[in-house]
């Protein structure tokens, strides 16, 4: 992440929690643990799960200390850590039922969202139901293409970070980027139905 001047950078904060900086680690925490929930809640829609995860992925990166690399960047690890973790959780609920009228965002907040207030009722209405036919088809993706559609468009992480994060090559990456978007386009202009 981005730090204003005078703030430590994210590598520095984890380097000084390598050497049991205890409010070093506090707050690389505070300043991921929105994004990590953000993340799980997208994958597993479900929020008692994206806390779960959250809370576990920080349990993970304070028994990794000592195996994170100088040089490395922090926010592809504890990305890369979120995600496996819930790639895991999503394969241990496999075959269990999703609901796809589950409210979205981290306080339910999504149906509240209207469109500019000019609009009138129908246009909340349309969009409202565009949002919600995008969350679906997005849910209904393989998980290797939704958890790369996830990174670069909800939290707009780079080709390369992606790509490590999920440990692909970048030419894999952008190859399922690039099927994701076209099964999206198919399914969402009516020309195939989700799976």
């Amino acid at each position: 992440m981005a730090r204003g001047s005078g703030e430590a950078t994210d590598e520095v904060l984890m380097n000084r929690a390598q050497i049991g900086d205890v409010r070093a680690f506090a707050e690389l925490v505070q300043r991921y643990k929105d994004p990590m929930y953000n993340l799980a809640y997208r994958m597993l829609r479900d929020r008692q799960e994206a806390e779960d995860i959250a809370q576990e992925t920080f349990l993970h990166v304070f028994r990794a200390l000592n195996r994170f690399q100088t040089g490395e960047r922090f926010s592809p690890w504890v990305y890369r850590i979120a995600t496996n973790l819930c790639l895991d959780k999503l394969r241990r609920n496999k075959g269990m039922s999703i609901s796809l009228d589950a409210p979205m965002g981290p306080e339910s907040d999504v149906y509240l969202q209207v469109a500019d207030p000019g609009d009138g009722p129908d246009a909340a209405l349309e969009l409202s139901e565009l949002r919600d036919d995008v969350q679906r088809a997005v849910d209904a993706l393989p998980e290797r293409y939704r958890t790369i559609v996830i990174l670069r468009h909800l939290h707009d992480r780079s080709y390369e970070e992606i790509a490590e994060i999920v440990d692909l090559p970048l030419g894999t990456v952008k190859t399922r980027l690039f099927r994701a978007r076209e099964i999206l386009r198919r399914w969402l202009s009516g020309v195939v139905e989700p799976q």
